[in-house]
């Protein structure tokens, strides 16, 4: 196999994996920014965190997988994505970690003080983890100020500013719209019907947001409709986005919560796929001058080490997908309280 087919693959599994993640952990992340507002007591608040319980620690597999795969097949675009966004990153896990924390210890005491600090940091740790998520995928998509050997000439506030805003509020909407679905699913009776009202809400405020990102990354970043211009066959991606988008209501409308769940992570699917499109070739786009592009070709390790990669992933990936799959075939149906619940 020769080196550019190797290189383009390794590209494409990453964005795999990164999809993969974004759909897993996104409705997680979304259960835990709706925590507080959609329950009304001890009890649904308890089953709210139980509903994403057994999944939570098994969906934040396929970020440790890219961040490893990433390290392995492209180091130079690994040491500039997480020198770049090293305080984003270390806020990032610091939620990844205060999530964790808060499911577990939650119910260890039975105090209404002891929970309700608990709940809030469940809440604000799932919040600002698809926050930052959002404004970093912002940041890449708009280009940053790398300068020589692809070293970030900027500070934290340079990446805080209009655009990224606007592309973590998108991915705050979605994950939250996403993670109301899947609550409908687990949920009975009240809290279900309360769910149900929200989502409605939820996807109104989705939909806003995507038109106006949508406007501005067209204005504020159009090299990221390049590919699109330059191979026409690729405006079937933002279509199909679009089609799912309004095939959300659809599906809640005809009482089909499963098809709506697929479509919101085929939202989630579409939107990375338009992501790895506006940036190829690139991982990381500078501002300053474009020979500091962390492209495909400067940030790839060698052939062999990619060859030996993909004999790994073949035998690694499956396992790490039917692991997925009987996890959640495990835990399927509504979500019941018992001795060992959260």
């Amino acid at each position: 196999m020769n080196y550019e087919l190797l290189t383009f693959i390794w590209f494409l599994l990453l964005g795999v994996l990164l999809t993969g993640y974004a759909i897993l952990d996104g409705f997680d992340l979304g259960v835990g920014i709706l925590h507080p507002f959609i329950a009304k007591d001890d009890r649904e608040r308890r089953l709210v965190m139980n509903s994403i319980g057994p999944l939570w620690d098994g969906n934040e597999v396929w970020l440790v997988t890219f961040g490893g795969a990433l390290f392995a097949a492209f180091p130079v675009a690994y040491a500039t994505v997480f020198s770049s966004f090293y305080t984003a990153f270390y806020l990032l896990l610091t939620c990844l970690i205060g999530r964790a924390v808060s499911l577990e210890f939650r119910s260890k005491v039975h105090s209404p003080t002891w929970r309700k600090v608990w709940d809030v940091g469940f809440f604000l740790s799932s919040f600002t983890a698809a926050f930052l998520l959002g404004v970093a995928g912002g940041n890449v998509m708009a280009g940053m100020e790398l300068g020589p050997k692809y070293e970030y000439q900027g500070n934290l506030l340079s990446q805080i500013y209009w655009y990224p805003l606007m592309v973590g509020c998108l991915t705050v909407s979605l994950f939250a719209l996403h993670g109301a679905i899947f609550l409908y699913l687990k949920t009975e009776d009240e809290l279900q019907d309360r769910i149900r009202k929200v989502i409605t809400k939820l996807f109104y405020v989705f939909a806003v947001l995507y038109l106006v990102v949508s406007v501005a990354t067209f204005v504020h970043v159009p090299h990221a409709t390049e590919n699109i211009a330059n191979y026409p066959i690729l405006w079937i991606v933002p279509l199909l986005n679009a089609l799912a988008v309004l095939n959300i209501p659809r599906a809640m409308h005809l009482g089909k919560p499963g098809y709506a769940f697929f479509t919101s992570s085929m939202v989630i699917a579409a939107l990375a796929t338009l992501f790895s499109v506006a940036i190829f070739p690139n991982f990381m786009l500078s501002t300053l001058d474009p020979a500091y592009n962390v492209t495909l070709d400067n940030a790839r390790s060698s052939q062999g080490t990619l060859q030996t990669m993909l004999i790994i992933a073949v035998i690694g990936m499956p396992c790490v997908a039917s692991y997925t799959v009987i996890i959640y075939w495990i835990f399927r149906g509504k979500v019941k309280l018992d001795s060992n619940s959260y």
